[in-house]
Parts: structure tokens; C-alpha cells; sequence
């Protein structure tokens, strides 16, 4: 069978989804309802399910980190592998159903540069393996012994990049337990994070190489529908302060009803606290236009529960995601009751 075709289908198959549902991947059940269902009080088993689920529809091993270089400079890093289907199986060779892309980018104040990639399942171009880890697409990867500790590697046209990652505290699970509910109608997803490594490296830019050090934050989340119906996209916060302690929260933003939001407090020691729908708060206080859209670049960002009143402001308003499937990422900067950075990345504007 020609490459080409394949690869088309390929494209076609997320053009499709994406399309119709957008980047929130809502109302995906009535695609397909063969899928697994993520369900209340899992039972994860590590390290097999750092690994793929082809039995679920959607899935992804999501990286940012918040770096300097030797100045002080502030730079954002973003290694991203996502996972999708067209049927619940994963068998070898070109039938393979699964269909995989990544982003990765790198955002400073003055200039943010992306790039993607896609392959196709069964082939061995793209894939994760849980033990020793290895989740790769082409000459990218992030590997290791262990999630512990990991080397990431991904280039561009314009960047290349290599990190050491090493986990400093324990995995943190969102939700209860891992069951991150995502709407009231009961959409949910496995959802997990180590949000504890410290990571440095190398970028090669066209004007040389720099050195980097700084935070990293891995979010491993799969479902098979993140959002209902009449849910527009996201918006995802991954904030860490200057204390230690971290802050995941996110809303998702509906056409017909108040917001879906949801966070999960994460002491410096590990310790963490999960709140549901209404008591994480995020208000944008500035619209700025980018890529022909209107994108929040200022936040106003509550939790108060734990005395959480902060600003967030976007270290680059124009980080914007010029992939075949378009969004808003990039690293941000907190004051407030709390001061430190973090990550933002919204989808669904249009």
C-alpha cells in the first residue's frame, strides 16, 4: 500500500475528529462507544500504565518546563506525545487503528518557535514502552529507566533540544485518586502528574547553544470522551511557587452552562488536595489578539481554600501552537499571595 495514502488517512482521520469536535475532543461517544470508559476508584499498575492504552480513545504524555539560562533568562520547553484511534486495538504491522503526533516548542519573551510531528501505529515510528520507559515519534524522544529519571530529546527547524529530567517527589494523582471528573454529566478521565523534576539541558538555536536548568511538570492523562457536548475547550493551569508548593487547575468552558472546573493543591512534601467544580476561579482580565483570535494573556486566579488570590500573566502573549491542531501554550509568570511561573495552555478559540 503506498506511504502516502497512509499517511493522508492519517491526517484525515484527526482532521475529522478535530473538525467536528474540536481540539476538546467532546461528543466523541457518538463517534465510537466501543471504548473504555474510565470509571470511578481505579487500580493503577505501575509502572505498566506509564505505558499506552490503545483500549481508550485519546491519551497523552504532556511535558513543560519553566528554565533559565545563565543570565537569568526565562525560557519555556514543551515535549508533547499524544495517542488517538479509530478503533479500541492495537494490533501490529499497517492495520494498527492508533495514530500518534507531538508537539514540542519554545517560548522565550521575545519569540516562541514550534513545530510537530505524525506517525502512524504498528510500525514502530511512534510508541511508549513502560519498562525501561521509552515514548517516542522519529528521532524524538523521552526515555529512561524509570519515570524517575528521563532524557527528552525534540528539534525543529529552527532548535534542537536535550534534557535531563530527575524526579524530586512522588506522583500526584488529580481528581479522586486519579478520576478526574470533567464535566457533571459525567465525562472523566485517568489523570496523573509528576510535577516534581528538576531539568536541565541544552537548546542549539541558529545562534548557538544554550545552557538551561530550572522545573518540569509531566501531566499522563487518557479517556475516551474529555468533554460533553456543549463544552468549548480548556483552559489548564500548571502552576508552581516559590514556597514549593503547586497548584494544577483548569476550567472547561461551555456554550450553554457556567464552567466545569476542577484543582488539586500539592504541598512542597508531596502532600496534595483535590476541589471540585466551583471552587478553583479563573477570570481573564486581558484579551489580546492573537493568530486572528481573541486569547485571555492575563488571568485573575482563585483558590480559596488554601488563600490562593493571584495574577497570572503570559511570559509571551503570541505563544501560540501553529500545528495542524492550533492552541494557545506557553509559560507564565504568578504574583499575587503567591509568586512564582507555571504553564498555561487554552484551546478551543476561535
Amino acid at each position: 500500500m503506498n506511504v502516502k495514502i497512509l499517511l493522508w488517512t492519517t491526517l484525515a482521520n484527526i482532521s475529522i475528529l478535530t473538525s467536528h469536535y474540536g481540539w476538546g475532543f467532546g461528543g466523541l461517544d457518538d463517534v465510537n462507544k466501543q471504548f473504555a470508559q474510565p470509571k470511578p476508584n481505579p487500580n493503577f499498575e505501575f509502572p505498566k500504565d506509564h505505558g499506552p492504552h490503545p483500549n481508550y480513545r485519546i491519551e497523552w504524555w504532556y511535558l513543560t518546563a519553566n528554565l533559565n539560562d545563565a543570565d537569568g533568562k526565562e525560557i519555556g520547553v514543551q515535549w508533547t506525545l499524544f495517542r488517538t484511534a479509530t478503533q479500541p486495538h492495537d494490533p501490529a504491522g499497517w492495520a494498527s487503528p492508533q495514530i500518534w503526533f507531538a508537539h514540542a516548542a519554545i517560548t522565550t519573551k521575545d519569540y516562541h518557535l514550534s513545530t510537530e510531528r505524525y506517525a502512524r501505529g504498528g510500525i514502530d515510528q511512534a510508541g511508549v514502552e513502560y519498562a525501561p520507559f521509552n515514548a517516542w515519534i522519529d528521532e524524538w524522544s523521552m526515555k529512561g529507566s524509570d519515570l524517575n529519571s528521563l532524557t527528552v530529546n525534540a528539534s525543529g527547524p529552527d532548535f534542537h533540544y536535550m534534557m535531563n529530567l530527575t524526579a524530586r517527589g512522588p506522583l500526584i494523582f488529580h481528581g479522586e485518586n486519579g478520576f478526574s471528573l470533567k464535566s457533571l454529566t459525567g465525562q472523566a478521565s485517568y489523570y496523573y502528574s509528576q510535577p516534581f523534576y528538576q531539568i536541565e539541558g541544552v537548546i542549539n538555536l541558529q545562534d548557538g547553544p544554550i545552557e538551561v536548568s530550572g522545573e518540569a511538570w509531566l501531566d499522563r492523562e487518557w479517556s475516551s470522551q474529555l468533554l460533553s457536548n456543549d463544552q468549548t475547550g480548556w483552559d489548564w493551569f500548571s502552576l508552581s511557587f516559590d514556597s514549593g508548593a503547586k497548584l494544577m487547575g483548569f476550567r472547561l468552558r461551555s456554550d450553554s452552562s457556567e464552567s466545569f472546573s476542577a484543582a488539586t493543591w500539592i504541598e512542597a512534601d508531596g502532600r496534595s488536595e483535590s476541589f471540585g467544580t466551583g471552587q478553583f476561579f479563573a477570570e481573564p482580565k486581558l484579551i489580546s489578539q492573537v493568530a486572528d483570535r481573541e486569547i485571555p494573556t492575563e488571568w485573575h486566579v482563585k483558590l480559596p481554600a488554601k488563600s490562593v488570590d493571584i495574577k497570572i500573566k503570559a511570559l509571551n502573549p503570541n505563544a501560540w501552537m501553529d500545528v495542524s491542531i492550533p492552541y494557545w501554550e506557553g509559560p507564565i509568570r504568578i504574583t499575587g499571595t503567591h509568586r512564582g511561573r507555571g504553564y498555561l495552555e487554552m484551546t478551543g478559540y476561535k
